[in-house]
């Protein structure tokens, strides 16, 4: 069983090393803001799986006014950590407890690997966000993704096991804290076992997967295969979970 770990004082990101080294696996549930009324926003809320550990916010094309009403309704019904998981530097808001720091790795574009981030820095500076350094990989699930569109990048195949391996050694090596492997919201066909298991062996940071699991045997699958937090978004608003 997946147990819960609430925000409380300590960093978030060493809590998150905590529970993976006494191997609690942690879950997350992802909310697009741009998707959700507030209406069904808060009965999502209610339901949500008890072994959830964190929410992620964010989307492509969500605004910062959609982001920053969907934190602080997540914020007033639930004490889980909130973190922010921008497509862009404009949907950054002070409301949520941290933020990955999202470099696209498997995209060629500068835009996404370095220029939004600078462009985050003011609003960052300005608040009390916990920043974790992510690189974040896109692995085709099989069909194009909004991320794939906005970014004008390509998600690197299933089959380039070693490719995927070095870019998320790249990323470890130039300093992140997190690997992000992302089939896509919706995808055909998660991020394979065989992908999870050769990243986990080769990183020594935290390893995050999500897109395309859909049932609670393939989330135990993907724990199995190496993955330590998994996001579920599409799937939970559809009742998987």
């Amino acid at each position: 069983m997946i147990e819960k770990l609430a925000h409380s004082g300590t960093s978030i990101y060493s809590a998150l090393l905590k529970s993976i080294e006494a191997e609690k696996p942690l879950f997350a549930i992802l909310f697009d803001p741009e998707e959700l009324s507030e209406t069904f926003l808060t009965q999502q809320l209610s339901k949500l799986p008890e072994f959830t550990t964190h929410i992620l916010v964010g989307g492509s094309t969500a605004t910062q006014a959609q982001t920053q009403v969907a934190v602080n309704l997540i914020k007033q019904k639930t004490s889980l950590p909130v973190l922010l998981f921008p497509g862009d530097y404009r949907q950054i808001t002070a409301a949520a407890d941290g933020i990955l720091f999202l470099s696209l790795l498997s995209g060629e574009n500068p835009e996404y690997l370095i220029r939004q981030q600078i462009q985050s820095v003011g609003k960052l500076r300005a608040s009390a966000l916990e920043i974790i350094p992510t690189g974040y990989i896109l692995i085709d699930g099989g069909k194009q993704t909004t991320v794939e569109r906005v970014s004008q990048t390509q998600a690197i195949p299933q089959e380039l096991v070693q490719r995927i391996v070095d870019t998320a050694l790249a990323g470890e090596y130039s300093g992140k804290k997190l690997i992000y492997l992302e089939a896509g919201s919706g995808a055909l066909n998660p991020v394979s076992e065989e992908i999870i298991q050769a990243v986990k062996d080769a990183i020594s940071i935290p390893l995050i997967v999500g897109g395309g699991i859909r049932s609670q045997l393939k989330l135990e699958a993907i724990y199995a295969a190496g993955a330590d937090l998994v996001v579920v978004g599409t799937a939970f608003e559809q009742g998987n979970f």
